[in-house]
């Protein structure tokens, strides 16, 4: 089984006019100029082309607007880039306003578990009564024995230590709805994916998922190529997979591979760029995807 993450960065399809149109891999959707909108067609194929070149069994998308973007994107896009399909798809609402939902594309039957509507009180969690525990959203899904859970927690602005203190409860209720589906969650084989969006600087906000209840297998990554995500001279890797302790033992070997091939060249490294890749833009997405072998599931 390979399995791939990749904040897809606002992956939506519009109809203006009545005709159909992707946006592009960009922040902000008002006033956006004619270079952008010229721009987002080229981005959106090369998204397309880092998924093509990942051939993963179940991708972990994150920032996709709606099921119709899901389905358009691959249907039209996935496929002309010579990708083989991905017959079952989720796409649930979440929490996030602006449409950045989570999203499933897997080649084997699975079932999407939505955790939007849980409140800090479900989980025995203090917080505010009447706020979803989650920014945006927890999805769950079995596949065989290995149980995923597709996450993106809270982005560290405005207000980085509100941020940090929404980030550390979306962790914590992670940990509490794996403890509570599994009888010793130690042992059960399961896997957190997904934009984490901590910085790795001072105290972890995810630390309740970290070590020893789960393990962190980007720490596995050799430190110069642990980043999927750069802006100008600073560099991270807010994208994570953290695996069960029954699980990092299982597959000892296992480390993530960051597929950077879709980045802007200005975000430096040296790992080559699809040919298409601009300075800036087009680019597949401001976050690179990482992809994970784990043989025999």
């Amino acid at each position: 089984m390979r399995v791939l993450t990749f904040n897809v960065q606002n992956l939506r399809l519009r109809r203006p006019g009545g005709r159909e149109r992707l946006d592009g891999a960009r922040d902000g959707s008002d006033g956006e100029s004619a270079l952008d909108r010229a721009l987002d067609f080229a981005d959106r194929r090369l998204t397309a082309a880092v998924l093509a070149r990942a051939e993963a069994d179940i991708c972990a998308l994150q920032e996709v607007f709606d099921r119709d973007s899901l389905d358009y994107f691959h249907d039209h896009l996935l496929r002309g880039a010579g990708a083989a399909p991905w017959p079952w798809r989720a796409c649930l609402e979440g929490n996030d306003g602006a449409g950045r939902d989570l999203a499933l594309m897997a080649r084997r039957p699975f079932a999407a578990q939505s955790h939007a509507r849980l409140l800090p009180g479900d989980l025995g969690l203090e917080g505010r009564a009447d706020l979803p525990v989650f920014s945006r959203d927890l999805l769950a899904a079995d596949f065989g024995p290995l149980t995923l859970f597709v996450v993106h927690f809270k982005a560290p602005w405005p207000d980085p230590q509100a941020a940090w203190i929404r980030r550390n409860q979306e962790a914590q209720a992670v940990r509490r709805v794996i403890e509570r589906r599994f009888h010793d969650p130690a042992l059960a084989l399961w896997l957190v994916l997904g934009d984490l969006n901590d910085p790795p600087e001072g105290t972890r906000a995810v630390a309740p998922i970290l070590d020893p209840f789960g393990v962190d297998l980007t720490r596995r990554m050799p430190e110069g190529e642990r980043w999927t995500w750069a802006e100008g001279e600073r560099r991270g890797c807010p994208d994570a997979m953290i695996a069960s302790p029954a699980l990092a033992a299982r597959f000892p070997r296992a480390v993530p591979q960051a597929m950077r091939a879709g980045l802007a060249r200005n975000a430096g490294g040296a790992q080559p760029r699809l040919e298409d890749v601009g300075d800036d833009r087009p680019h597949a997405s401001d976050h690179a995807a990482l992809v994970l072998d784990l043989p025999g599931l």
